[in-house]
């Protein structure tokens, strides 16, 4: 495979290098070598994190999720806001646009035929007080439509468009209990929810994409935030199936994804020592992972998506939780 190769002999730890041998190669040296390059854009009005985002005709959509008030020289957050922004890469700029009637964090958010759809999502702090509200936005009336809401109130679970219709996958209800493997189907041709086969190991903060017809769930937590885990799984609609595939370098959740180049990316995540840095990405194309360049700080809560070529992240925080709030956005470009 052409570029970087990584070869990871077991027990033995030896990274090779285009051609070079490394033993136990610093990270610095590897971020030098590691593909691909960050540069600043508009930084987001107010700090945000937990949220997500979707492109509709080259704009990318910015919804939900806490955002952040200074009180007394210290940042106070707001768990249920339904703040509604558009970056444009055109005029890098940003543009305020009509609130979700009910705001809400970790929620889930896919678009589809023109409209951005939402799902679930907390309005507490540590995914307290789960909602099952589930919403569609038209960006050319600017207007929410309330749509069938979910089977069961569920937070930080993925969801994804796929041949004409939305799946929403794991996720958790209470946080004490962990992440549920339930996968529902919406129709938007019939306004009405149905299951398929859930995800082998529950867990939720995951990245999801399409490859195929195939949706990728890679990612993710089984419990609390120092539960990563590294699985990979792909669901196949046609037999209704999963299969396991190439699990992650690094065990992550709470990160950026998005697919570039026909690369499944896993930016960031949470956490370590403060937010992961890692820029991760799975080759569709030969089936293995990769490692590019890492990102300027370290992020997670942090939503990544992709127009042109070129590989946006939003907001964040940088240490664990909701700590260090960001309002710096960058831009990830390969030659």
């Amino acid at each position: 495979m052409p570029g970087l190769k990584t070869f990871l002999a077991a027990g033995l730890g030896f990274t090779f290098l285009i051609g070079t041998l490394f033993i136990g190669a610093p990270s610095s040296a590897w971020a030098a070598a590691a593909p691909g390059s960050w540069s600043n854009i508009a930084p987001s009005p107010v700090p945000r994190s937990e949220v997500q985002t979707a492109v509709i005709d080259g704009k990318i959509y910015v919804v939900g999720g806490n955002t952040f008030e200074m009180e007394n020289g210290e940042y106070t957050v707001v768990n249920d806001s339904g703040i509604n922004e558009v970056y444009d890469p055109a005029t890098n700029s940003w543009t305020t646009l009509s609130p979700v009637p009910r705001g809400a964090n970790h929620t889930a958010i896919a678009a589809l035929n023109g409209k951005v759809y939402i799902a679930g999502g907390f309005t507490e702090r540590r995914h307290g007080n789960t909602v099952d509200w589930f919403y569609a936005y038209d960006p050319v009336q600017d207007a929410w439509q309330a749509l069938p809401s979910l089977s069961t109130p569920r937070g930080s679970s993925a969801m994804v468009a796929l041949d004409g219709k939305i799946h929403i996958i794991s996720g958790r209800i209470v946080d004490a209990d962990g992440p549920v493997s339930t996968h529902e189907v919406f129709d938007p041709a019939t306004n009405v929810w149905s299951t398929a086969a859930p995800i082998p190991t529950a867990r939720d903060h995951v990245g999801i994409e399409v490859v195929e017809g195939n949706i990728h769930v890679y990612g993710g937590r089984t419990s609390s935030g120092n539960s990563n885990v590294d699985l990979h799984d792909i669901y196949d609609p046609e037999s209704d199936s999963w299969v396991s595939a190439p699990p992650m370098p690094t065990a992550r959740s709470n990160g950026g994804f998005a697919q570039y180049r026909d690369m499944l990316f896993f930016i960031g995540g949470e956490c370590n020592d403060g937010s992961f840095d890692d820029s991760e990405a799975y080759d569709t194309a030969s089936g293995v992972w990769r490692s590019f360049a890492p990102l300027p700080i370290g992020r997670h809560a942090n939503a990544a998506a992709v127009t042109g070529d070129k590989l946006y992240v939003f907001g964040g925080t940088s240490s664990c939780g909701s700590n260090g709030p960001m309002v710096e956005n960058v831009v990830f470009t390969l030659p």
